[in-house]
């Protein structure tokens, strides 16, 4: 989901964000990164999930480039949505895959160094119901991609937790800033929240919303969110009742 401008809520940098300027292809993905001092970046599709499309692009010296993504490219030149996370390394493959991606819409953003739990990168999903955070997941991984149907695995909550107060950050803010990019789509009775710790656990910012973003089986809720013996169905359940309830109440 695109992010809606709401503040208090931190993003990773993007060159098209809000600007109404359509990326037609390659070219126009290496003009923004050159242009923006941009040596990393992710380039995703507009609309997408599980990280369908998504390319973590990096440049170097003598006109080097990569790509680790997902998608894999056939001898025809079509393109299939793996589970296998691969990587390019020759420009012509990168830009025969972004060029035949652009028609859907792409989106460009600087790839943030995030933290790391046991020598892997880690970021968090954390699910917002009805406006409240009620379960997080700590998704680890050894590719820039967490997804954990891509290879990634569930890190240590509490260990990431105790890294944040380590580092002079607050959890509560953390679920604060998820919170707050939720209030951007107030139609959806739930989200999950890509949220991204910086290097050193103490700085966060939001990859993505996502709208199906709750399939983590056997996870329990947060302690204090409401939901602390309730997965994130039985959360969103209980959230519908009550909501229910209170619009009963009032017509009463």
């Amino acid at each position: 989901m695109p992010y809606c401008g709401k503040p208090g809520v931190p993003v990773p940098f993007s060159p098209t964000s809000g600007t109404g300027t359509p990326v037609r292809g390659w070219d126009d993905v290496r003009k923004l990164m050159t242009a923006h001092r941009l040596p990393r970046v992710f380039v995703k599709l507009a609309h997408g999930s599980s990280a369908s499309g998504v390319l973590a692009v990096e440049t170097a010296g003598r006109g080097r480039v990569q790509a680790t993504t997902s998608v894999q490219r056939d001898l025809d030149g079509r393109l299939f949505n793996s589970l296998r996370v691969r990587r390019y390394t020759t420009e012509s493959e990168i830009a025969a895959i972004v060029d035949a991606l652009a028609p859907d819409g792409l989106h460009i953003e600087r790839w943030l160094p995030k933290a790391s739990q046991h020598g892997r990168s880690a970021d968090l999903r954390v699910v917002v119901v009805g406006g409240r955070a009620t379960h997080a997941v700590v998704r680890t991984s050894g590719s820039p991609m967490t997804n954990l149907h891509l290879g990634g695995a569930r890190g240590d909550l509490a260990e990431a937790r105790a890294a944040i107060t380590a580092a002079g950050g607050s959890w509560a803010d953390a679920l604060a800033i998820c919170e707050h990019a939720a209030a951007c789509f107030p139609g959806f009775s739930r989200v999950g929240v890509d949220l991204l710790p910086a290097t050193g656990w103490r700085r966060f910012a939001v990859g993505e919303v996502n709208a199906f973003g709750d399939l983590l089986p056997r996870l329990r809720g947060l302690d204090g969110s409401g939901a602390e013996q309730a997965d994130t169905y039985d959360a969103q359940v209980a959230a519908i009742l009550r909501r229910i309830g209170s619009e009963q109440y009032v017509i009463a």
